[in-house]
Formats: structure tokens, C-alpha cells, sequence
């Protein structure tokens, strides 16, 4: 006799899992794994999210020090298959991990340490990666739909990163070229210590500078490449409908998309061509992209019948992830001739008017948290500015994040800046 009972956590842990929004992600999947196996802090991370590539949750004094160079760094040694476990630098520090990677998409799950008797049991191991690959599957999924929430959030997110490391680079490159000019100086006669700090501050430069690079790559995509990747998806789906889908190329000199508007751009082109793959007497369906330096223009156009409807419920809802991102979805049927559908999507986030703040309803202690918040202060660093403990501190971070609807400190920082609360 089968004991039922026993199996219940999981199962709630599973659909608990296959239901979390994108910001609960970790939480949630953290909240899966520890049954089985014990950790201090669990970090995803996936270049699929634009925005937040990094998805954490456990330790503060882990997640809020984790960098993208080092899950870099720690992504080029963990094989594809199976769960690796060793020492690795993260959040500052050289702590035991167990990392595993989803093969589809490239994601990293990073475990800081593990419990090494839970690690040692094989079931321990094959159900951590089944609740892994159920939740990277479920991030997949979720960028590649493109809904309206994950499209706003993700936007907010890029501007804050692009945002924040541009003024990081900026301000170490100042120094270290200071340095550099100081050490140059024929007045200091020590050659070979110049000569090894003058190296070090070299590299340190370029590592910077590297840093800054790899932070644009993971928010913006080139258009020529978004396009390819599109071509490449409806490739499938186009092979056997006996249905000739054209592709009009966008300028390859075109500027870059925000990460965010890549990702609706595929996801409403696929609706759209599904939509009017649905209709009879198809036979052609165009689309094409176009930069305007300002906004991507999207065209797609059928020789159906004219039955496409504004309408249904498949344009309505691309229509919704046009105005995520504050675009515009515009519909133009003829009777007989088929349907064109043009679609723009601003590159630039719009400004948002700082008197929405005060529909947050913040008391004053809450929006003096908030603003220091906002320029990057942890939580000991703000109660010393406001001559309040930490853990006041703490309680109005909570209560922040509710009224503000957000889950993480990033979001609240990336929500307070697009409210001009720098």
C-alpha cells in the first residue's frame, strides 16, 4: 500500500513551482529544494531575462553581493550534464556550491552550501534537478510568451542595471586612470613598482570596461540577430503549412534592442502569423522589421480573405503586450484583400510622471527608506543614516515592497528610479 501522505509536500512544492510568477521564481524553488537538501542561498541564472538575470533568494549577505562576472566565471566550468559541486567564489567569498545547468537555454542554478549528507544521496540529487529543470522550463516559457507583467518589469530592471553599471564604470575608470596618471610620474623613482601597479591598474581598467560590455550584451540584441532568431523559431511552424512566409530583413546597421522589446517583437510576430495562419485561404503571409532609430516598426501582411478580427481574443492579448510597452498595435482589413498589421514598440522607455508616487500611499519614514534605497544603501547603511536599528529597517523595506507590488530589492529601486526617486 502506497503511503500518499508521504508525497504530498512534493506535489505541492511541484504545482507551487509550475504556477510561480517570474519574481517568485526562487523563492519558490528555494522553498521546493531545501526539503531535500539544505543551502544558504539559492541563485539563478539566465541570460533569457533581460532584465534580472539573476533570480535569488536565502542569505542577504550572499544575494546581495553575487555578480554576474562570477556566475560568468563559474558558468564556463559546470558541464551540461551532470550536477557539479565544489569550491567557488560567490558573493565575495570562496564557499562550497552544488551548480547545475539547463541544457535548452544555458540557465545556471547555483546551491551555496549545500549539506554535504543530503548531497551524498542519490534520490537527493534527481529530485533537486527535476525541481530545477521544471523551473527553468517555467522561465523559458514565461520570457518567450512575453506577457505584459514580464514586459514591464523587465524594462524597468535594464534601464536601473544599464543605469547603475554605466555610473560604476564611469567612476572606477576615473580613478584607476588617476592612479595611472600618478604612477606614470617620473618624480617616482621606485621603476618596479610602478611598472607592477601600472599593470594591475591596467587590467583592472579593462576588466571594468569588459564588465560594461557584457552588461550591454545581456540587455540589448542586435536587430539583424532578433530578426534571425525569429526567422529560426517560425522555421518549424512555416516548413510544413504549406504557407510561404516572407522575411523582410531589418538595416543591419540598425540600433540594438532593448532585450524587452526583442522578446515581444518575436512573441507578437508568432501570434500574429498563427492568427493568420487560422484563417481559410491563406496562402502568403510578409513581415517585416524596420528601425527608425526611435522605435521598432514591425509589418505583417496576409492575402487572406479579410477575416482577421481586432477584436478576437489572440489580438487583443498581442495587443496588451504592445501597450506593456507602450506601443501601438494597428489593424487594417480589407474585405477580400487580407489583413495589414503594423506594430511599434518604442526603444526607449517613456517617462513616467513622479506624481504617480504619491498613489503608493508612503508614509514619510517610508519614503525616507525608500530614497535611500533607491541610491543603493543596504539596510545597516540606512538605519545609521536615519538613526533607526536595522531590523526598523527591515520593517518598512516590507512594508515597501507591498504597497509598491514589488518582490526584490532590484525591483523596488528600478520602480522608485522610473519615478525620478534617484
Amino acid at each position: 500500500m502506497v503511503d500518499h501522505e508521504l508525497h504530498w509536500p512534493l506535489l505541492n512544492s511541484l504545482a507551487a513551482l509550475a504556477d510561480a510568477p517570474l519574481m517568485q521564481i526562487a523563492d519558490r524553488l528555494r522553498d521546493a529544494v531545501s526539503p531535500y537538501l539544505s543551502n544558504s542561498a539559492l541563485i539563478i541564472f539566465t541570460e533569457d531575462c533581460t532584465g534580472r538575470p539573476q533570480k535569488k533568494a536565502g542569505d542577504e549577505d550572499i544575494i546581495s553581493r553575487v555578480s554576474i562576472a562570477e556566475l560568468d566565471a563559474l558558468r564556463v566550468v559546470v558541464p551540461p550534464e551532470p550536477p557539479w559541486t565544489g569550491e567557488a567564489t560567490i558573493g565575495d567569498s570562496s564557499r562550497p556550491v552544488l551548480a547545475l545547468k539547463y541544457r535548452p537555454s544555458g540557465a545556471l542554478l547555483v546551491l551555496t552550501d549545500p549539506n554535504q549528507e543530503e548531497l551524498d544521496s542519490p534520490d537527493c540529487l534527481e529530485i533537486v534537478t527535476y525541481l530545477w529543470h521544471l523551473a527553468a522550463r517555467r522561465i523559458h516559457e514565461k520570457v518567450t510568451d512575453a506577457p505584459p507583467s514580464y514586459l514591464a518589469e523587465s524594462r524597468a530592471a535594464s534601464a536601473e542595471r544599464v543605469r547603475v553599471t554605466a555610473e560604476l564604470t564611469d567612476l572606477h575608470s576615473t580613478t584607476l586612470e588617476t592612479l595611472l596618471a600618478a604612477l606614470r610620474s617620473t618624480t617616482l623613482d621606485d621603476a618596479t613598482a610602478r611598472s607592477t601597479v601600472t599593470d594591475l591598474t591596467a587590467k583592472s581598467l579593462i576588466e571594468l570596461r569588459t564588465l560594461n560590455d557584457r552588461t550591454t550584451e545581456m540587455v540589448e540584441e542586435p536587430v539583424a540577430n532578433a530578426f534571425g532568431r525569429l526567422r529560426e523559431e517560425l522555421r518549424p511552424l512555416t516548413r510544413f503549412s504549406g504557407i510561404d512566409v516572407e522575411f523582410i530583413e531589418p538595416p543591419e546597421d540598425g540600433r540594438a534592442l532593448p532585450g524587452e522589446v526583442a522578446h515581444a517583437a518575436r512573441a507578437i510576430v508568432r501570434g500574429l502569423v498563427l492568427a493568420m495562419m487560422e484563417q481559410p485561404e491563406i496562402s502568403r503571409i510578409r513581415t517585416q522589421w524596420d528601425c527608425d532609430g526611435e522605435n521598432l516598426l514591425i509589418n505583417i501582411r496576409d492575402d487572406g480573405n479579410g477575416a482577421l478580427s481586432a477584436t478576437a481574443p489572440n489580438i487583443t492579448r498581442l495587443d496588451r503586450q504592445v501597450e506593456a510597452l507602450a506601443g501601438l498595435l494597428r489593424l487594417e482589413v480589407m474585405s477580400g484583400w487580407g489583413a495589414d498589421v503594423f506594430v511599434t514598440l518604442p526603444l526607449d522607455p517613456p517617462a513616467v510622471p513622479s506624481s504617480d508616487v504619491a498613489s503608493w500611499n508612503l508614509a514619510s519614514r517610508e519614503m525616507e527608506v525608500l530614497q535611500l534605497l533607491a541610491t543603493g544603501r543596504r539596510n545597516r547603511a540606512i538605519a545609521t543614516t536615519l538613526g533607526i536599528s536595522e531590523n526598523t529597517v527591515k520593517f518598512h523595506v516590507r512594508k515597501l515592497f507591498k504597497k509598491l507590488g514589488v518582490a526584490s530589492r532590484t525591483e523596488a529601486i528600478a520602480l522608485a528610479h522610473s519615478h525620478g526617486i534617484q
